[in-house]
């Protein structure tokens, strides 16, 4: 089905065009100086002292696990409501998630009384998701860490540049975890970046993005050095220049595209407040946030008259999406898996509404009479 208002577009045009096609001219194509230069802007903008490029945020947060020593017989404390990446990575380590509800259908992340209800002997670090790119209470979460001296880790893949209290999201915890993926508010396909300010963890995550080598191949080839040994078993973590090259590009560009994203989600409050049956989660944010999606929820709503409607804004040329698909119903996590009642809801009842920097007024004023019409009728027919 083609649809006249796309979940999403990306954000390119003839400058990362330009940024690959001088890679290529360059010889250089693998992890080198664009990587380099991709890092660099990235500790400026977060305004952290480390930054390593990676193949994409599911290897960086299996590293966070990795270097914060997380293993066999520990257990870390995570949100269902996420992709599965977030849990994925603890069970790369041999250790276990425990996952633990979220705040409301009108807060989306993950809850920090539930989170102290779970934490047990076993328990090393907690892994956080900022939800569409909204902070999660960090104060709470790192007090909690504090007391039982616990790692955090903070899934940022939504927020690059949102800020919770002053602070970029990624740069509060012990490690952040970012995304590339083609939807993201970065794009380079695949790729993403892992970020801490603590020296000695950002020296063994650079050792092991590349196999434990002590050099890489762009070193050995300007002749820094000449050969390398292997110190660790590390991994092919690696960003290649030509992804490096497109994502100083997006970097460069994210300061605008987000002002336009809030300008968007401005228009969407305004507009959704005219609909009863829906909760539009983080109304009450007053902190700068990508808006990485616009979710939106059901109010006394099933998964079928979720589906309905979402059928319906399709036939009407309006793409939507569903986030998350709840980690615990899967079937490799149902032995973990316990009752989270409102992420449970959540994940039945949530719809995803376009958002991205090119949407007009008039795509959202269609998008959300049509939402509107659709809801009147579909719940009070």
């Amino acid at each position: 089905m083609s649809f006249s208002i796309p979940l999403f577009s990306l954000n390119f045009d003839e400058i990362e065009e330009k940024a690959v096609i001088e890679v290529l001219r360059s010889k250089w194509i693998s992890t080198g100086p664009k990587c380099e230069e991709l890092e660099s802007l990235f500790t400026g903008m977060l305004q952290v002292k480390h930054a390593v490029a990676l193949s994409n945020c599911t290897d960086a947060l299996h590293l966070a696990c990795r270097v914060l020593d997380i293993h066999e017989g520990d257990e870390v404390l995570c949100p269902s409501l996420s992709f599965a990446a977030s849990a994925n990575c603890v069970r790369y380590v041999g250790a276990t998630p425990v996952f633990c509800d979220i705040s409301g259908t009108d807060n989306l992340n993950v809850n920090p009384v539930e989170i102290e209800k779970a934490v047990t002997p076993k328990t090393k670090a907690i892994i956080v998701v900022h939800f569409a790119g909204f902070p999660c209470e960090m104060n709470a979460i790192m007090q909690i860490a504090r007391k039982h001296r616990l790692k955090v880790i903070e899934d940022a893949c939504h927020g690059p540049l949102s800020e919770y209290r002053g602070k970029k999201l990624g740069a509060i915890g012990d490690i952040g975890c970012f995304s590339f993926f083609s939807n993201k508010n970065i794009s380079t396909g695949e790729g993403g970046m892992i970020v801490t300010n603590d020296t000695a963890l950002h020296q063994k995550i650079r050792l092991l993005r590349s196999h434990g080598m002590t050099s890489l191949s762009y070193q050995r080839a300007q002749g820094h050095v000449t050969t390398y040994d292997i110190t660790e078993l590390g991994y092919n973590f690696r960003m290649d220049d030509i992804r490096a090259a497109i994502g100083v590009v997006q970097l460069k560009k994210l300061p605008t595209d987000l002002q336009k994203r809030q300008e968007i989600r401005k228009q969407y409050l305004e507009e959704l407040a005219n609909i009863a049956e829906v909760i539009v989660p983080f109304a009450d944010n007053r902190e700068f946030v990508t808006n990485y999606i616009m979710p939106v929820v059901l109010k006394n709503s099933t998964p079928e008259k979720r589906n309905r409607v979402r059928n319906l804004l399709h036939e009407k040329g309006i793409q939507t999406s569903v986030h998350y698909l709840a980690i615990h119903r899967f079937t490799i996590y149902r032995q973990v898996a316990k009752n989270l009642p409102i992420t449970e809801y959540v994940a039945d009842n949530e719809i995803t509404l376009p958002m991205y920097g090119a949407l007009t007024k008039e795509n959202i004023h269609y998008i959300c009479k049509t939402f509107k019409t659709i809801m009147k009728f579909d719940f009070h027919e």
